[in-house]
């Protein structure tokens, strides 16, 4: 499943990056970049899409013991809605890969759009089922926005972020439609509402 790591084995640290909440209408993107050892494939470890919310924190523990190095950064959605949304995915993607303790030389970056990186990249469309460090840093990523959108939901506990996480599903449009948007909401995703 996972070939990607052994294409470019002559580095010495390949970080896998990839993002979550490009498509939510309420709430920051997250991006995570992260370097695992050389060989190592954690059993269970897949695009964060496919697991369910427990398996994810399972996995993710077992990624944050095992990894050489992560870093995780978000863009807020008053930057999504002045600088547009994939802007806002690439610039989240960057900064992950800046802020690793460990400087990577060899970036596996998930999707199709290229972040501007200090090293070089591999571009990998469905990377989170074709890299393990993507899939890594994909589980990363989803984890720890969704735990931004539970804090969201401490201060506006009537819009349900613990639910949806900030995604269109009827319920938080039913919640738009009663209480309007919140400080969280982009306005660019919501023009109308």
């Amino acid at each position: 499943m996972f070939y990607f790591e052994e294409k470019y084995k002559n580095y010495a640290y390949i970080c896998g990056v990839d993002e979550a909440g490009a498509g939510p209408l309420a709430g920051p993107v997250c991006a995570a970049a992260i370097i695992m050892p050389a060989g190592l494939q954690i059993e269970g470890v897949a695009d964060s899409k496919k697991l369910s919310e427990k398996k994810r924190l399972q996995l993710r523990e077992v990624i944050l013991e095992k990894a050489i190095a992560w870093s995780i950064a978000f863009v807020d959605n008053e930057e999504i809605d002045q600088i547009n949304i994939l802007q806002a995915r690439l610039k989240a993607m960057s900064m992950a890969v800046e802020g690793l303790s460990i400087k990577a030389d060899f970036a596996l970056v998930d999707g199709n759009a290229q972040p501007q990186l200090s090293i070089p990249s591999q571009l990998i469309k469905g990377g989170d089922n074709l890299s393990h460090t993507i899939a890594c840093a994909s589980i990363l990523a989803k984890t720890a926005r969704d735990e931004e959108m539970f804090k969201y939901h401490d201060i506006w506990p009537q819009y349900g972020f613990n639910k949806h996480k900030g995604y269109g599903t009827k319920m938080h449009f039913e919640t738009l439609r009663e209480h309007g948007l919140c400080p969280i909401h982009r306005k660019t995703f919501l023009r109308g509402m």
